[in-house]
């Protein structure tokens, strides 16, 4: 057999490359392990050990590389504070729909030009900078605090303060709720704008009486969070609030070194039809300048033109600016950390370890699970447990805060990150993700693109529908005595939309596989309007008029079940996987 040395993680694409094998075969004999893996998508050293047998191959682990054997450490290492100036703040705007996030940010950018800055300001890069009394601040113009918090659980940490609009007519609303949350678990400072103080029925004092009961005491009650009363659309209160920012950032010393290699995060990204990749980086340390070659996620290329957010074109950015690169090999993620680095050669020796580096990170920083942090109480270890509660109306979270709120604990505490009613969805998953949580679901339900969310990131989802035992769960989880269970593990649906009549072979259903996958033999369950009517395995398999052996996600197959003949159009037949301890 052939030798072959794999690095602890890799991808589908290396793994092939390596071997000298068509990428399309490897993945399907990832799938016959059980594993579904796209080309790009990272896999451990036991699984593609177990597939380079297959092919004939002997496998041993890479060695790890030693410290210093790269500039990677020493690309990473803090400023030598000699070297560090005091650097811009950079903001980030939040709130509730319709409160007037984007009144702000155009009532600040006008502001800016009419105080005399050359040319327009054009929203063009997803971040701009404005210059107040001399002081610049950088304002990232994220979509809302779900982007800002995949940002953050993607291990991005480029907000330095956060600005919560409230509309003073309509108060705390579920989003701002929410925004709050999210700025809390990110540890940024937070300033609120009083927003529409000249709307009929604005009441700034209600508004403040109601940031009080979510944990925000302002200034003037004895607390630390700078309020202002501001009319975005009467451009009335801006300059109180970019001087209060600029008093928020001056206590919190921002600073970085201006002479040191480039360090940023990429914003957001797209391909341009006639310039290619195009990414809008936020220089967080360093100078970044046009001509430098740079590693930025998983690709790396050099910057061949700089534009600023007025469509300028500039040769350097420093510390807190915000601008749009072009010359990438390929497009990255929002999120990406971008690395200036003295030559090609030095790039394409990071961006190997890098990844490599990314994906230990991304497995070793999965979000725990409750055995996880029992077993870590238990060994001894003092920890918080970070909750995320969802509830199926607003009446219970009280229910559900006042009873884990009293449970008593020598070695851990219960940690209440955000808390809300309704369905789970992507944003509490999110959170969950970046503030290494848990999410509590109490009488209410997941939706499907939060289930795939916390499947694919590894987010603990609880569901209960008697309090006493979540409150047990969590207690024993505090003592350390939390025991894993077996659960079902589901790896795919298929949707019965018609139903045939195979004479003496009884009845086939005609089905459509939503996601995952089905395979001849598989144990399967049969639900019928969120009910099972029957368990079994599956008979027969086939497509068309030919029998097969699984089919995938996207593609049609006729289902036979052992035992089973009552199919009706609307059943949806889920394909169960081996227990797994949860």
């Amino acid at each position: 057999m052939k030798e072959l040395e794999l690095p602890r993680v890799l991808t589908v694409k290396q793994l092939a490359d390596q071997m000298g094998e068509n990428p399309v075969d490897v993945m399907k004999e990832l799938i016959r392990k059980g594993v579904m893996a796209n080309i790009n998508q990272a896999i451990e050293f036991d699984i593609a050990a177990t597939v380079a047998t297959v092919f004939g191959f002997t496998v041993t682990p890479s060695p790890e590389p030693k410290e210093g054997s790269t500039v990677h450490a020493q690309l990473a290492q803090e400023d030598a504070s000699s070297k560090q100036v005091a650097r811009p703040p950079v903001v980030t705007i939040l709130g509730h729909v319709d409160h007037g996030k984007t009144t702000l940010l155009d009532a600040i950018r006008e502001s800016n030009v009419a105080a005399g800055e050359a040319g327009g300001i054009t929203q063009r890069i997803g971040a701009y900078q404005v210059e107040y009394k001399g002081a610049k601040i950088t304002f990232l113009d994220t979509p809302g605090h779900e982007a800002f918090t995949a940002m953050r659980s993607r291990g991005a940490k480029v907000t330095d303060i956060a600005v919560l609009v409230v509309a003073a007519d309509d108060g705390v609303m579920p989003q701002t709720v929410e925004a709050i949350d999210h700025a809390k678990a990110a540890g940024v400072p937070i300033v609120v704008a009083i927003n529409k103080m000249d709307a009929p029925g604005a009441d700034q004092e209600r508004v403040k009486r109601q940031l009080v009961e979510r944990g925000l005491v302002i200034e003037e009650w004895g607390g630390d969070v700078v309020a202002v009363p501001i009319s975005a659309k009467q451009r009335q209160g801006i300059d109180d609030l970019l001087e209060n920012i600029l008093v928020v950032a001056e206590v919190a010393e921002l600073k970085a070194d201006p002479e040191r290699l480039a360090v940023g995060t990429i914003v957001e990204a797209q391909i341009d039809p006639s310039k290619g990749p195009v990414a809008t980086v936020l220089v967080q340390a360093g100078t970044l300048r046009v001509g430098e070659t740079v590693v930025v996620g998983d690709t790396w290329g050099r910057v061949k033109a700089m534009i600023s957010e007025s469509g300028r074109r500039t040769k350097e950015a420093g510390p807190s600016t915000p601008v749009e690169i072009l010359g990438l090999g390929q497009l990255p993620l929002a999120g990406d950390t971008l690395w200036a680095v003295p030559s090609e050669k030095i790039a394409k020796e990071m961006l190997q370890q890098r990844q490599q580096q990314r994906e230990k990170e991304r497995l070793s920083l999965a979000a725990p699970t409750l055995e996880d942090t029992s077993s870590r109480i238990g060994a001894g270890e003092f920890t918080d447990l970070n909750l995320v509660i969802k509830t199926d109306v607003q009446g219970s979270i009280d229910a559900v805060r006042g009873a884990l709120g009293r449970l008593v604990a020598e070695k851990g505490q219960v940690n209440f990150i955000h808390t809300g009613s309704g369905s789970i969805n992507e944003g509490d998953v999110l959170l969950a993700a970046a503030s290494k949580a848990i999410v509590i679901g109490f009488n209410t339900r997941v939706e499907p693109g939060a289930r795939h969310l916390a499947e694919s990131g590894k987010v603990d989802i609880r569901l209960y529908d008697i309090i006493y035992r979540l409150v047990e769960d969590i207690q024993k989880a505090l003592e350390g005595l939390l025991k894993p269970v077996l659960k079902e593990v589901v790896e795919g649906h298929a949707e019965v939309r018609a139903v045939f009549t195979m004479g003496r072979h009884g009845k086939i259903a005609g089905t459509y596989v939503t996601d995952g996958r089905i395979s001849r033999s598989s144990s399967v369950r049969v639900v019928r309007k969120g009910e099972t009517v029957h368990r079994g395995t599956v008979s027969s398999l086939k497509h068309f008029k030919d029998d097969v052996r699984e089919m995938t996600a996207g593609f049609e197959c006729g289902v036979g079940v052992e035992g089973f003949n009552d199919f009706l159009a609307g059943d949806v037949i889920e394909v169960l996987g081996q227990a797994q301890a949860s």
